[in-house]
């Protein structure tokens, strides 16, 4: 059940014609009275002698007894409640109580001391009503609004309960804000596929991503081309920005312009700087050269190969740091998102972009980050956005399937460190976000992933009984699972590549089986592969590899691990 006070207006017969009107597309069936502040009160839609001018009148009458100077500006207020499409149809009956413990929630209505305001519950549909009131008490006093949204929000979580609806989770005001119904009619209308509210979010968000001042941020706002507009004081201090599309007008053919806060609570220009408080100062050039590949590698593959290291640091931290620290990781992770989504190749591109989405949810919560902690994974996404888009195939697309792998990881403990703190939204953000990368890493990794297999089924027999052995010994409680997996021949291949590399494979396969959970991944074989090759400094791509004749390779000239993360050659480290 979704409760929605929209804004405020000033003329009641309005809103009435449109509540027992047609609606902008025929939609509106049988508009009703279910429910009003009088049983008495005529209902236009039901009684053929009734008007729509005679409900206004007796709506609006405490407005018009009220001292003209004290009456409100804007007197009507206006609550839509929606159900879910699985849900129920609710009858009149049970509309019209929902509808009195809404306006009673709010602070409309006050039965106990009979003298709350005039309202109507209007049903023109199956799985709504509409609730207009006029914001004179009976006693001429005006209504005590404050916190109505919440207290709605709440009434709403009990009656889903008590009346067997979908249940929604708790909202904790950290949200973007909603397109209004006029924005969404408007992207309607003009036949777009999301109105300019979230396009610009979106946009604004990938600016972000990775930026480390004021320059660099304002230069990627109109190399998207966004229209920008500074606020500035009189000082000549930049205290602010808004942004529009080009082709979005109003009715006088003006630019509509959002600041950043109306685009969500973290991108205000004060909450954007707090992200690059704690980057290293570097000059303000174009740096797209400061990202060097390293040897035998693309610059995409090389940031894609770095990320996977920052995104493994940060979810240690996730698992067993401070909150403010966790907090600074998940929001920047979502930096890292957004910047592997735009730069990333067509066949993954929109499931990314998709995932970035669902993460913005996630990335905000009532515990503030501790910027500072967030300086890998903000460079990690600088070094995405630097080193340019990646192709599908090769390192740059086995770095992505890599990468990917990762971050399902880190949004999975995301996810539960929001359910630890009670963050409903966010740790469904989470798990929405999990969904997309799964299948955005089925895209990526199918070439990879392929040509491993076919390298582990051409191993010579004595190898393959060699790391099968290998496998019983290091992993004896997944042994048989892994061995009947059909990633097994990739592992076994993988597990050759790091013994020829100066690897104990045993040691190493339980090392990378112990650093994280295995509950959660589709195939645990999978997930070993890139945790393998990572830690042996073992190229994406196996194709960079050179098998020899025992199916075996030679020494990779792939990204270097940090030295508490490289493991060694006889004790792998953790």
């Amino acid at each position: 059940m979704i409760p929605r006070i929209h804004k405020r207006g000033k003329r009641t017969i309005g809103l009435l014609a449109y509540l027992y009107g047609p609606g902008t597309h025929e939609e509106h069936t049988d508009p009703h009275l279910v429910a009003s502040w009088d049983d008495n009160a005529p209902d236009p839609g039901r009684d053929p002698q009734a008007t729509l001018k005679q409900l206004q009148r007796l709506l609006d009458q405490p407005v018009q007894n009220a001292e003209e100077d004290s009456r409100p500006a804007r007197h009507v207020w206006h609550l839509s409640i929606r159900n879910a499409p699985t849900d129920r149809i609710l009858s009149d009956e049970e509309w019209a109580d929902v509808a009195r413990r809404m306006v009673a929630a709010a602070g409309i209505d006050d039965p106990d001391q009979g003298a709350g305001c005039r309202w109507a519950a209007v049903r023109h549909a199956d799985d709504h009503i509409h609730i207009i009131a006029t914001l004179v008490r009976e006693d001429g006093y005006k209504p005590d609004l404050d916190q109505d949204a919440q207290r709605v929000q709440d009434e709403a979580r009990l009656l889903e309960v008590e009346l067997g609806l979908r249940r929604l989770n708790s909202g904790d005001r950290t949200a973007a804000q909603r397109p209004t119904s006029a924005e969404r009619h408007k992207a309607e209308r003009e036949r777009r596929e999301r109105t300019p509210r979230e396009e610009l979010r979106e946009t604004v968000r990938r600016a972000v991503a990775g930026a480390n001042s004021d320059t660099e941020f304002f230069d990627r706002l109109a190399g998207s081309g966004l229209l920008v507009r500074k606020r500035v004081a009189p000082s000549g201090d930049l205290l602010g920005y808004t942004v529009a599309l080009p082709d979005d007008r109003n009715k006088d053919g003006d630019p509509v312009f959002y600041s950043g806060s109306k685009l969500a609570p973290d991108l205000s220009l004060p909450r954007i700087r707090e992200r690059w408080s704690g980057m290293p100062d570097q000059p303000e050039t174009d740096d797209s050269t400061r990202l060097v590949a390293e040897p035998g590698m693309s610059r995409p593959a090389s940031a894609r190969r770095r990320a996977a290291e920052a995104i493994w640091q940060a979810v240690l931290v996730i698992d067993h740091g401070e909150d403010g620290a966790v907090a600074a990781q998940i929001a920047a992770a979502g930096e890292v998102l957004d910047a592997l989504s735009k730069t990333s190749a067509a066949h993954t591109r929109h499931e990314l972009r998709e995932a970035a989405a669902a993460f913005e949810r996630a990335s905000r919560s009532h515990v503030r980050a501790v910027r500072d902690h967030d300086r890998a994974l903000r460079q990690a996404a600088r070094d995405l956005s630097h080193g340019g888009p990646a192709l599908g195939r090769g390192q740059d697309g086995a770095t992505t399937a890599m990468v990917i792998d990762m971050l399902f990881f880190l949004v999975t403990a995301a996810a539960l460190w929001h359910a630890r703190k009670g963050h409903a939204q966010q740790a469904a953000a989470a798990q929405q976000t999990a969904k997309y990368l799964r299948a955005a890493y089925s895209s990526a990794s199918e070439r990879p992933l392929g040509a491993l297999h076919e390298r582990g089924r051409r191993l010579s027999l004595p190898v393959r009984r060699r790391h099968e052995a290998v496998v019983r010994q290091a992993l004896p409680d997944l042994a048989e699972q892994l061995l009947a997996e059909p990633g097994w021949p990739a592992l076994a291949a993988t597990l050759a590549e790091a013994e020829a590399a100066g690897h104990q494979p045993g040691p190493l396969l339980a090392a990378a089986a112990a650093r994280r959970e295995l509950g959660t991944a589709d195939s645990v074989s999978d997930v070993l592969v890139w945790r393998l090759r990572r830690m042996a400094d073992l190229p994406a791509d196996p194709a960079k590899g050179n098998p020899s004749a025992g199916g075996a390779a030679s020494r990779p000239t792939g990204a270097r691990l940090a030295p508490a993360e490289r493991p060694s050659r006889r004790s792998p480290g953790l």
